[in-house]
């Protein structure tokens, strides 16, 4: 049975793959040993530092493993070109294409067989070319894009924190103030 291209895995569904973090073809456990050396070199404290290092570890990962996106690309282009084998489906017959004449069973083996094909030839890659749009550099510019928007807003809040901490200290220490003098 062939997959529907609208389908998505389970693990993009749940977030745990995404242009930034770890795609199919990428080793959980290297993606681990490699965050685990970023927090090493780091040494977050507490939960919002421990995430803007998570976030810089997964970026550094992206950045070492950018290929991943041009094998992703060439995958789908190959996977396209062995398809090309398979007749037009029966309701995409234009004006120039002849009806094919194969039995519904032999365009079912065909079918089976190109689909062979592209699982020996693409190997792990296939992974890739199934999650679909995700990992395309048009996907990881977007992903990155609204990160830096959702940093840019964060930043804006943590400057108010941190304002609105300086105004509460320097208030608290007012009667300190007064009481020395």
């Amino acid at each position: 049975m062939r997959k529907n291209s609208k389908h998505v895995p389970p693990a993009l569904r749940h977030g745990i793959y995404s242009a930034i973090g770890l795609l199919p073809t990428e080793d959980p456990v290297e993606f681990e040993k490699f965050k685990q050396e970023i927090f090493d070199d780091y040494k977050p404290a507490g939960r919002s530092e421990k995430i803007i290092v998570e976030e810089i570890a997964c970026l550094q990962w992206r950045l070492q493993h950018l290929s991943t996106f041009g094998v992703a690309m060439r995958a789908g282009n190959w996977r396209s070109a062995i398809y090309s084998k398979l007749p037009a489906p029966s309701w995409y017959i234009t004006l120039e294409d002849e009806p094919d004449s194969r039995s519904p069973e032999e365009r079912e083996a065909l079918r089976q067989s190109v689909e062979k094909e592209v699982r020996t030839e693409l190997g792990a890659a296939i992974e890739l070319v199934n999650i679909g749009k995700v990992a395309t550099i048009e996907y990881l510019e977007k992903e990155l894009d609204i990160r830096e928007r959702l940093h840019g807003t964060i930043a804006r809040l943590e400057k108010r924190l941190l304002f609105l901490r300086g105004i509460k200290s320097l208030s608290s220490s007012q009667p300190l103030l007064e009481a020395a003098e």
